[in-house]
């Protein structure tokens, strides 16, 4: 051995135990001084390289581990590169790398590691499975986060409500918090907001973490409960506590992103600058590696929908073509943004192609695209279009929502005809193809009034008939049908007649009494003293006493009455609003009224009265032309003016 090995090795010795020393006492930026003391001696070392890549890891230096490993090319480090890609965010990286390592089974380590790997890509169905596998055959201390782990999986498979989730543990505030998540995705926000609280309450009592990690948090599980009480209407409450975390500055990306996001939500159309500066928050790129799909896809949406608001008509379609591109679940809602921006714009034509063009591509879509066209075109006032686009719908113009709406607008158009063959054509497609009717009551009943109306009985009985299959006692739906059926086939109207109930079954003797003692009729005054007569009876008057019989005079004539001459229908209707009345014109007053400008000389006046002036000129207009008024000679009679009110009767 030469004379240099010795210090060599002493130097390496010396520097491993340094970075044993170092690595002991969690100080890495030490230990990683002294592994390049080592590697600046053996650079080809496989422990210093490994060591170098764990203490970078330790550091949260996960970019400068990555090349780190590439440089040296440490294809044996499978973890620790799986592990730096996917804190990197390369999720889909991470998984090649942990299947590549071509290890059967996987070391528990990988394992884990390629659950939370499924868990960000939202590949929940693996993930649970993985983490099934993972409890059944591993006890360590670790298995209350394996649980806690578990329970969010469940919580975000939650979100399909057609899929059956795990029963969850709930011991720990995080499983608490986990189990309030599957409750709300299943709408049952009451109990979601129960299960947030007593989170809130176990977090509070945790003496273990600090008190800055507890607010960070409660902070947490207080926007989850803004957000259960917001779906329940609570938006006061809400907002308070959304502005009450971003108060905090929390440290966590998401949770900024979403408290914004809802804050925006809740403000809607109003406080629009407040909403544009979350909107901003919402979409940094530091909440972009820390959503699901989900939580991004409502914020771009949002994010339209503000622009929408603030009326930014280049924004709008900016923000809706590229919505469209990244999210194509939600392209129907961006071209229905867009198309609103374009009604505001009144570019109804181009609005309406778009839709027109999205239907035909997306026949899933046909239905609901043809009502936003029907809009459209209600907007413009064209009802002929919409009539026809509401009868190209099908079978489906016969639900009664459709119905409904086809018999107003036929009716707006003053189309009755058009309206009672709708009618009967729904009528009789209902009993054809003998569909459920439980809902459908409303729709029997307004057709057989529309009919009725009409008078198209026999048709206004089929629909009565329907209509008394779902509530054989309703004794209104029968007395219509004898009315129907008596038009046609008084027969068939005299043997249901016999299922009405008797009249005198209807009223008893002392119903009928007390309506014709009922003082309904007079006036509230009367009323009063009338009830107060019958109770206090005169102690001077006898009871016995005989009623004054009313003399029945005859009434006076006018002095030229005629019997043979019918009487004049005006005659109670005052002078002044009688056909033949006119008004005087003139009088007293209006002898000697000066015509012109105040302070004029009375020999001036006939120079500039038009009125006892001739039209002679042949091209004058026959209709007064109005222009804007001037100083000069009044007009002599405006239209439109106040008129004085006169005192006494009118």
């Amino acid at each position: 051995m030469s004379k240099d090995a010795n210090p060599k090795e002493a130097l390496i010795k010396a520097a491993y135990a340094d970075v044993n020393k170092f690595g002991n006492n969690q100080e890495f930026d030490k230990a990683v001084k002294a592994v390049n003391r080592i590697l600046g001696v053996a650079p080809d070392d496989p422990t210093a390289l490994h060591c170098k890549v764990v203490c970078l890891v330790q550091l949260s230096k996960f970019e400068e581990a990555y090349k780190f490993i590439e440089k040296n090319r440490l294809s044996s480090l499978f973890f620790e590169k799986a592990y730096c890609e996917y804190q990197l965010n390369k999720q889909e990286q991470a998984l090649k790398t942990i299947d590549d390592a071509g290890l059967q089974p996987l070391p528990p380590n990988l394992k884990e590691l390629r659950t939370q790997v499924l868990y960000r890509l939202e590949r929940y169905d693996e993930c649970l499975d993985t983490y099934r596998d993972i409890i059944k055959n591993t006890s360590d201390e670790y298995e209350e986060e394996r649980r806690t782990n578990l329970s969010a999986v469940a919580a975000n498979l939650a979100v399909d409500q057609t899929k059956k989730v795990p029963e969850v543990p709930e011991d720990t505030y995080e499983q608490y918090f986990n189990s309030a998540c599957i409750q709300a995705n299943r709408q049952k926000y009451a109990e979601a907001e129960r299960k947030l609280r007593t989170s809130e309450k176990l977090c509070l009592e945790d003496e273990c973490a600090s008190e800055g990690e507890v607010i960070e948090e409660v902070d947490i599980i207080r926007v989850q409960l803004a957000y259960v009480l917001q779906l329940q209407g609570k938006t006061k409450e809400a907002s308070s506590i959304y502005a009450d975390c971003l108060r905090h500055k929390p440290k966590d990306a998401a949770l900024v992103a979403v408290a914004s996001n809802n804050l925006v939500v809740v403000n809607k159309d109003q406080n629009v600058f407040d909403s544009k500066k979350k909107i901003r928050a919402a979409l940094s790129d530091a909440c972009e590696s820390r959503l699901t799909s989900r939580q991004k896809q409502v914020i771009a949406l949002n994010n339209c929908l503000l622009a929408l608001y603030t009326n930014a008509g280049d924004q709008v379609q900016q923000l809706s073509q590229k919505l469209a591109q990244t999210y194509p679940k939600v392209e129907f809602e961006a071209l229905l943004i867009r198309c609103t921006q374009l009604a505001k714009d009144r570019k109804h034509k181009e609005a309406i192609d778009q839709l027109q063009k999205f239907a035909a591509a997306h026949k899933s879509h046909e239905f609901v695209s043809k009502f936003a066209i029907i809009q459209l075109q209600l907007l413009q006032g064209n009802r002929k279009d919409a009539i026809e686009t509401l009868l190209s719908l099908g079978e489906a113009k016969y639900k009664p929502g459709v119905v409904s709406a086809l018999v107003s607008l036929y009716l707006g158009t003053d189309n009755k005809t058009a309206a009672s063959a709708l009618l009967k054509s729904a009528v009789d497609w209902y009993k054809k193809n003998k569909v459920s009717s439980g809902d459908l009551s409303d729709m029997w009943r307004q057709a057989a009034e529309f009919h009725l109306r009409g008078g198209a009985s026999e048709t206004a009985a089929s629909s009565l008939e329907e209509l008394l299959k779902l509530n054989p006692n309703d004794t209104k739906v029968l007395a219509q049908l004898v009315i129907a059926y008596a038009q046609f086939q008084p027969k068939r109207a005299l043997e249901l007649s016999r299922k009405l109930p008797k009249l005198e079954t209807l009223t008893t003797a002392s119903e009928i009494d007390a309506l014709e003692a009922a003082n309904w009729v007079m006036s509230a005054k009367a009323a009063k003293k009338t009830a107060n007569t019958k109770a206090e009876p005169s102690p001077s008057t006898p009871l016995d006493k005989k009623k004054n019989r009313n003399r029945k005079r005859k009434g006076k004539l006018p002095k030229n009455y005629n019997a043979e001459v019918a009487p004049d229908p005006e005659r109670w209707l005052p002078k002044y609003e009688r056909t033949g009345f006119r008004k005087k014109r003139g009088g007293a007053r209006g002898k000697d009224v000066i015509k012109g400008s105040q302070g004029m000389a009375s020999g001036a006046a006939d120079q500039y009265d038009m009125s006892s002036r001739v039209n002679l000129t042949k091209n004058s207009p026959a209709t007064p032309v109005y222009q804007e008024t001037a100083p000069g000679p009044r007009q002599q009679h405006r239209k439109g003016g106040h008129k004085k009110k006169k005192g006494g009767r009118f």
